[in-house]
């Protein structure tokens, strides 16, 4: 069981940081979005659009940042696991290009660059992309967990004595 308390915090800052950014992008997408349009002035519209961006793209950033090192360490202590297992190697290679396609999404929606302008003035269909890769990565990673468990996976066993 080395490493046994740096893999649980890993895996809770992958997952928990995938849930910020997920659920971020969603409320962004079906909740904030058509607010803001449905009742804001183009004016106040895009004061707000500014105003959120600046704040969300520190956490679009250190989310990236947290999910490359926590995905990099998941992926170098998963691999022992399972050698000889080129289907769960495809799958974890696919859930890898997609999370960068998201990263790229992400940093573009969030950027200054003015090659991506046009991203920013229209974002409801790049939101919509990233959530359905999201939901593809997700899928993947609990296919993987699931039905192509590590064969190496260390297992607690917990025991009940009567009278202890």
């Amino acid at each position: 069981m080395d490493g046994f308390p740096a893999d649980v915090l890993s895996r809770w800052i992958h997952v928990g940081t995938a849930i910020v950014l997920v659920g971020g992008t969603c409320f962004m997408r079906f909740v904030l979005l058509p607010s803001a349009r449905a009742t804001l002035t183009d004016e106040a519209h895009e004061t707000l659009r500014e105003a959120v961006r600046n704040r969300w793209k520190r956490f679009v950033h250190l989310g990236i940042a947290l999910l490359l090192i926590s995905g990099f360490y998941n992926y170098i202590k998963a691999m022992p696991g399972h050698k000889g297992v080129p289907l769960y190697h495809a799958l974890i290679g696919t859930k890898i290009l997609l999370a960068l396609a998201v990263f790229f999404l992400g940093s573009a929606l969030v950027g200054r660059s003015p090659a991506f302008a046009k991203m920013r003035e229209f974002p409801r269909p790049w939101l919509m992309l990233i959530l359905l890769l999201s939901a593809a990565i997700v899928g993947i990673s609990g296919y993987c967990k699931v039905v192509l468990p590590s064969r190496g996976a260390p297992t607690v066993i917990m025991t009940y004595e009567a009278g202890s």
